[in-house]
């Protein structure tokens, strides 16, 4: 049996996310507003796909890059159960919750410190629980 590689500090043992949807453009509007970022939005086939923005050129897959979607498949569907993704809300949390029940969703864990900055519980807009984190 072959093992596999030793992850090391300089590799995030997440690579990929995916946040179920039901409503794509609604998704991407809500993220896009709340994060104050732009996505881009791809279709193969029935599934479609809205891509959080990454720097490719940062760090190389195989060493770890973190990057993830909104999904719409017959595979999945929102919940509020199961896996927390945290999502970067920096330079300042607050700023990104102060958004989140205008543009369709909910805060259920609003702001709270941690020793690595301060972290909230998010559902957004398609009924999924998110979490944000941020240094501020």
């Amino acid at each position: 049996m072959q093992k596999l590689k030793k992850i090391d500090e300089q590799t995030n043992i997440l690579t990929w996310f995916e946040i179920p949807v039901t409503d794509i453009d609604r998704a991407k509007k809500f993220y896009e507003t709340i994060l104050d970022i732009e996505m881009v939005k791809r279709a193969d086939g029935n599934d479609e796909a809205v891509f959080f923005p990454f720097n490719p050129n940062v760090i190389q897959a195989t060493s770890g890059r973190v990057t993830g979607v909104l999904s719409k498949t017959e595979r999945n569907s929102p919940s509020e159960n199961g896996t927390v993704v945290y999502i970067n809300a920096s330079p300042d949390i607050q700023i990104v919750l102060d958004k989140v029940e205008q543009t369709g969703g909910k805060v259920i864990m609003p702001r709270t410190q941690i020793p690595a900055g301060f972290i909230a519980i998010i559902i957004d807009s398609e009924g999924n629980k998110v979490g944000l984190h941020a240094e501020q």
